[in-house]
């Protein structure tokens, strides 16, 4: 069974002019219209999550070159500026939705910029962008107990199956940290895959619940997409990054056994 690398891009807001929580992780629209510009330029197959994994679980073969556009968190820009550039070329996409971010009923005011409405998430789904979780108030997940945990990813759910009329299946891990509990906790929630960062390329031996990301931010030039759509030098771009993740990972383990730690002692 073909195990090709599948460059998964993930995205955050699309903005002209980003505040400074979400500057380093936006891209401008004239950016953004570039790279999907590029994509049909170098002929890659833009999927759907749902459609990549579920290939990927049954063998069914995977078109030509293919390539995941993602989005998370859930930034207004999306709908204004991606959802013009995805549909001239036809392009699906995934949008990873944090439901207590999004404008409406569930709004736990924590979204770090102007974020979606649902009449937005809606308008998108019927264009063709897969809308998926990100859990509700954008936690590490990693760091919360069981039951804070559980209520983080069913919250999420049943938000967009009763927004959208159908369940979400594919999930993205807020930050891009999991561990073992958490990616059985997204599945028992009923998540047929789940995205990570990783910053390389996504194949599928990695398996359903650890799929790896690429990172798109507003640095990204012409040159570094296209090396990244290739997946030419990917680990050399990324270098400092997986240092940075490896380093944080240490120090939120060594929380995790001191909190257990003082758990046991009580």
């Amino acid at each position: 069974m073909s195990d090709t690398p599948v460059p998964i891009l993930m995205y955050h807001s699309v903005a002209t002019a980003p505040n400074d929580a979400t500057r380093a992780l936006s891209v401008a629209p004239e950016a953004f219209a570039e790279q999907m510009a590029l994509i049909g330029d170098l002929g890659l197959t833009p999927v759907t999550t749902a459609d990549l994994a579920d290939r990927w679980r049954t063998g069914a073969p995977l078109p030509a070159r293919p390539v995941l556009i993602t989005f998370d968190d859930g930034y207004e820009g999306v709908h204004r500026h991606a959802l013009p550039v995805l549909a001239k070329h036809g392009f699906p996409a995934t949008l990873f939705v944090s439901t207590g971010w999004i404008r409406g009923a569930y709004d736990t005011g924590g979204g770090l910029d102007t974020m979606l409405d649902w009449r937005q998430v809606r308008e998108l789904a019927a264009a063709g962008v897969e809308i998926g979780g990100h859990s509700h108030t954008h936690p590490q997940l990693d760091q919360l107990d069981d039951d804070a945990l559980r209520t983080e990813l069913t919250r999420c759910t049943e938000i967009v199956t009763d927004e959208l009329g159908g369940r979400p299946v594919s999930f993205a891990y807020p930050y891009g940290y999991s561990s073992r509990r958490v990616r059985q906790a997204v599945r028992a929630d009923g998540y047929a895959q789940a995205l990570a960062v990783g910053n390389a390329l996504a194949r599928r031996r990695q398996g359903p619940y650890a799929l790896e990301r690429v990172t798109v931010r507003r640095a990204t030039g012409a040159e570094e997409f296209e090396r990244l759509l290739q997946g030419r030098a990917v680990t050399r771009a990324f270098a400092r990054d997986r240092a940075l993740t490896k380093g944080y990972a240490l120090v939120r383990r060594a929380r995790q056994v001191r909190r257990k730690a003082i758990r046991s002692r009580v």
